[in-house]
């Protein structure tokens, strides 16, 4: 059964960091693109961030470039998403998720991704 577990949110000031994690098992995604999405009340899921299968690229929303970085590590099965200087907008319920196609690129529509977390809360105050 493959499963992909979020950790790491919570309530932040404004300004502040989190560190997400997303833990994978059942299965290896060593080889398949991960990304990171959001979704605030009211709105549709929308891309965060992703990471090539191999690491080396990775790809942000305007909104979060800059502040936001996204890494992997293959040993542990693991996608991080650092986020710094966090606003008020960026409160929602983030999403890790794992791309379909082994050796594929990173997809910045939520169809590009088979595999889900139940999601972590991420609260910024003001």
């Amino acid at each position: 059964q493959v499963q992909l577990v979020e950790s790491g949110g919570g309530l932040v000031q404004a300004g502040g960091s989190l560190r997400l994690s997303c833990a994978a098992s059942g299965r290896t995604f060593s080889n398949y693109p991960m990304g990171w999405f959001r979704q605030a009340p009211g709105k549709e899921r929308e891309f965060v961030a992703g990471i090539s299968w191999g690491g080396s690229r990775t790809y942000y929303a305007d909104s979060v470039k800059g502040r936001f970085t996204i890494s992997r590590d293959k040993a542990k099965n693991t996608v991080y998403l650092q986020m710094n200087s966090l606003k008020p907008e960026d409160t929602a319920v983030y999403y890790c998720a794992a791309s379909r196609t082994q050796f594929g690129s990173v997809s910045m529509l939520p169809d590009g991704y088979d595999y889900w977390g139940q999601g972590t809360r991420v609260t910024v105050s003001s």
